[in-house]
């Protein structure tokens, strides 16, 4: 199906982009990578009368450190995070989620920042994000700008903290410098959106659990942490038995949905399995 008409505009810096959404408001629509606007266009399910392409502010893309921080811009690629060097060391999990994400072509099309904006619960960046303390940094009108912490961000179903007329321009993420990291994800077939899907990082000493981060993909209506889960597992062996006790109860307090692939009970006993597994890979077992 072809798109309803619809005028473009491409700003050159995040000011410009600012001001044309305050100009547009409802009307208008933001593409980042478009791997999800995209298709909704194509469908009709939404006909905004402005497109709004972030693509030409090179002030959002590209990854930097600062200090014990990596600052990852909002327009920067799947793939370019797969090829930095800097979060394959200092934040492996999110290589690993990112690594699972459709297929090459979408990865070099796909930006982070417009993943994490869409918030669809069954995305693969948004609990890594979280299991890594992730902050989020919004530019809003007049050149202001607000950080919020990761577990703020996620509001609802496709909801976030970015308000009206404001941007996501960056994810601050902190450095998990020599932490172990496993992304487990169930799908039915290759390149589906997850079914379960579990982020876990973990730091080991002297072969026990010193501390460790989980993150829920697809157990509720957003992205979620399973912090009860993270203090279990601290002094605990990496064996076994001790991270299937320690993890048992990691579906307690979740919400995920019943849909073609599966009811909300069976993704319940699929985050245990799923857990188990990429706690003990995280953790060298």
């Amino acid at each position: 199906m072809i798109p309803a008409q619809f005028d473009y505009i491409a700003p050159s810096s995040v000011e410009e982009a600012i001001r044309a959404l305050a100009e547009h408001g409802d009307d208008a629509k933001v593409l980042a990578g478009g791997q999800s606007l995209l298709p909704i266009l194509r469908m009709r399910l939404n006909a905004p009368g402005v497109v709004i392409d972030l693509g030409r502010i090179g002030e959002l893309q590209g990854i930097t450190e600062e200090g014990d921080t990596l600052v990852i811009g909002a327009m920067t690629t799947y793939a370019a995070v797969l090829a930095s060097e800097a979060v394959g060391t200092h934040a492996a999990l999110l290589s690993k989620a990112i690594q699972t994400v459709a297929d090459p072509q979408i990865r070099h099309r796909g930006t982070i920042g417009g993943a994490l904006v869409h918030a669809d619960p069954a995305g693969d960046v948004g609990a890594p994000a979280l299991a890594l303390g992730a902050e989020f940094v919004i530019a809003g009108p007049g050149g202001s700008s607000r950080t919020v912490a990761g577990d703020d961000f996620f509001e609802d179903l496709f909801t976030t903290a970015v308000g009206e007329g404001e941007l996501l321009t960056h994810i601050r993420v902190p450095k998990h410098t020599g932490w172990g990291a496993h992304y487990e994800k169930f799908v039915r077939v290759s390149h589906q959106w997850s079914i379960v899907g579990i982020a876990a990082t973990v730091r080991s000493e002297g072969g026990s659990i010193a501390e460790a981060r989980v993150g829920l993909t697809n157990m509720g209506s957003t992205p979620l942490r399973a912090k009860a889960v993270e203090e279990a597992l601290v002094g605990k062996p990496a064996t076994d038995e001790a991270v299937r006790a320690a993890v048992a109860s990691v579906a307690e307090g979740t919400n995920p949905p019943s849909d073609l692939n599966g009811d909300s009970d069976y993704r319940k006993h699929l985050a245990t399995v799923l857990t188990r597994r990429a706690v003990l890979a995280a953790a060298g077992a």
